[in-house]
């Protein structure tokens, strides 16, 4: 088991120096190192239906991959001594970086998606760097202990598990300050239970009006964090676009901006928590939608659905469920709100009808709630009926939660 934990950094202003130098370094070598692909890229390429008689191509060099460019770092340090205040691993870090981009940039990722042409990476976006591997016990009360660079003080909120081992670290800048994201490992997993010995499932239909519609008839109220902070948001990106390029009051304006934005991120990511252990904390299997959200963020309700963070909300709970030991099942969408939940039969209804009658059976219920109920008879295989939701146990004695979950 993988899990990541974030906590925020206390720097003095020498350290807060040496971090921008570092910073500042390596984003000079990653252009660096990307300029060289990309030179590489043009001189070796020719197309196939425009290739010339006579070609003026200048002598072919071989790729430049991740080794080759990994050879340069000596000599990089002889010439340039500087970067030799910068921890080895670090630098490395850096050139996996260029290489995975160029990668998705020409290869594509697994399943054969091509990224955009990566950009070269001014001071505003490079923002990160990361310690791939960290000394025995690197954390001492409140310091951190990262090799080259010296302890650093952070706001240890929450102790990291016990049989947790910190892998990597890695220190990203954001509005509000430094964070430290630690990445922990446990090579104890808890099993997952099958879906079959499920005892307390429940269905959760998405949407706009509310957050969430539980199969039991309850649900989650939305709180539109973005829409309801449209108004603060306005009046500081006002004052941005009306300072001049380049002078301090713009600066200034910018940095209140992105503290602004990031404190609607933060509300919303803290919801998506709560809502994700109040469900797990009372049902073992939660059957949701496999939602297109990139096609629907396309749709005249991008706002709304980008708004409510669907994805973000899934990702979380799938992690959380997987580390409990417990079932998330994502089922196809189709059809979903038009069957009937108690017979199966299709009832065609538009989007203005927000109540379900079915002509064949006589069932009648909320719209969202009949959704919510055909994906979880399609995620467990057959119809559950509403005793299912009255157990005693919520876990069905699957057992005690591990630490990370709890």
């Amino acid at each position: 088991m993988r899990s990541a934990y974030q906590y925020r950094l206390r720097l003095t202003k020498s350290q807060v120096v040496k971090l921008e130098k570092w910073l500042d370094m390596l984003r000079h070598q990653y252009n660096y190192l990307l300029a060289d692909r990309f030179n590489w890229y043009e001189q070796n390429r020719c197309a196939t239906n425009a290739c010339p008689l006579v070609c003026h191509l200048p002598e072919l060099r071989d790729n430049p991959d991740y080794f080759s460019q990994k050879k340069t770092l000596p000599s990089l340090k002889k010439n340039r001594p500087w970067y030799g205040e910068v921890y080895s691993q670090v630098l490395q870090d850096c050139l996996k970086r260029v290489d995975l981009a160029f990668k998705r940039f020409i290869k594509g990722d697994c399943k054969g998606v091509r990224s955009g042409r990566p950009r070269f990476k001014s001071k505003n976006r490079y923002r990160s760097l990361t310690f791939p591997s960290l000394g025995k016990n690197p954390i001492s009360g409140n310091f951190l202990k990262l090799p080259k660079f010296g302890e650093v003080k952070m706001v240890y909120h929450r102790p990291i598990p016990d049989g947790f081992k910190v892998k990597t670290a890695t220190i990203t800048r954001n509005a509000d300050g430094y964070y430290v994201t630690l990445s922990i490992q446990d090579d104890s997993v808890p099993d997952i239970i099958p879906i079959d010995e499920v005892s307390n499932p429940i269905g959760i239909d998405m949407g706009i009006k509310s957050f969430l519609v539980k199969s039991d008839g309850t649900e989650v109220a939305i709180p539109q964090f973005y829409r309801k902070a449209q108004k603060r948001l306005k009046k500081v990106q006002k004052a941005v676009s009306r300072s001049k390029k380049g002078s301090n009051n713009r600066k200034r304006a910018v940095v209140k901006l992105g503290k602004a934005h990031k404190k609607v991120a933060d509300t919303r990511k803290d919801f998506h928590f709560k809502t994700a252990k109040g469900l797990l904390d009372s049902h073992d299997l939660v059957a949701h939608e496999k939602l297109n959200i990139k096609g629907l963020a396309k749709t005249k309700m991008a706002k709304s659905v980008l708004d409510a963070g669907w994805g973000q909300f899934l990702s979380i709970l799938s992690t959380k469920a997987e580390n409990a030991g417990l079932v998330t099942k994502a089922v196809n969408p189709k059809n979903t709100s038009q069957n009937c939940s108690n017979c199966g039969k299709k009832v065609p209804k538009k989007l203005k009808d927000r109540i379900h009658s079915c002509p064949h059976c006589g069932y009648t219920e909320d719209r969202d709630i009949n959704a919510a109920k055909n994906i979880l008879n399609l995620a467990v295989g057959h119809p559950v009926s509403s005793k299912a939701y009255r157990v005693s146990q919520p876990l069905g004695g699957v057992g005690k939660k591990p630490a990370l979950y709890r």
